[in-house]
């Protein structure tokens, strides 16, 4: 084997290391409903998707994210690359239970939007002062992203104080 095909192979070797560590990152939504949007004569229908994430460092949290969904023969594939814009709704859904410290802001959730360049993304900051957890979505592009976004916030109820990672 040649230098040149050892390096090709190593190179294949880390994208590939590096998409299945991506791909562990990234959650997947419990789908809520749809509403179409626009009819399609091939593939489905362009739409609205409502999907929600529990927290998985905040028991007691479910975040509720709609987001366009290109349809037709693209989307269908999952060619296509949906649009940035989403919206989102957090809301306590129970009691509030956080068992471990949490950092002041985290990435916990992560939905790829297009074949390999954009992500939806949710952002949890904690705003220790008013015993708050702010959760900021938008999307991101390998080189160029969205200032879309959309933010909520969940109070915390102050006999239950937020612990941060120091």
């Amino acid at each position: 084997m040649t230098a040149a095909r050892r390096r090709a192979a190593v190179a294949g070797g880390l994208l590939a290391s590096a998409l299945l560590a991506g791909a562990a990152l990234a959650a997947s939504g419990e789908r809520i409903g749809t509403v179409d949007t626009a009819f399609q004569w091939i593939g489905r229908d362009h739409d609205i998707i409502v999907e929600a994430y529990d927290d998985p460092g905040v028991q007691g949290v479910t975040c509720y994210v709609s987001r366009a969904r290109i349809g037709g023969i693209k989307g269908t594939l999952g060619l296509a690359e949906d649009r940035a814009e989403a919206s989102i709704a957090c809301r306590q859904v129970g009691a509030i239970r956080i068992t471990k410290p949490l950092r002041k802001q985290e990435e916990v959730f992560t939905e790829r939007m297009s074949m390999l360049f954009k992500r939806l993304r949710i952002v949890r900051m904690v705003d220790a002062p008013r015993n708050t957890l702010v959760y900021l979505t938008y999307s991101d592009k390998l080189i160029d992203g969205s200032p879309q976004n959309s933010v909520t916030a969940v109070p915390v109820d102050r006999a239950t104080p937020i612990p941060l990672k120091p």
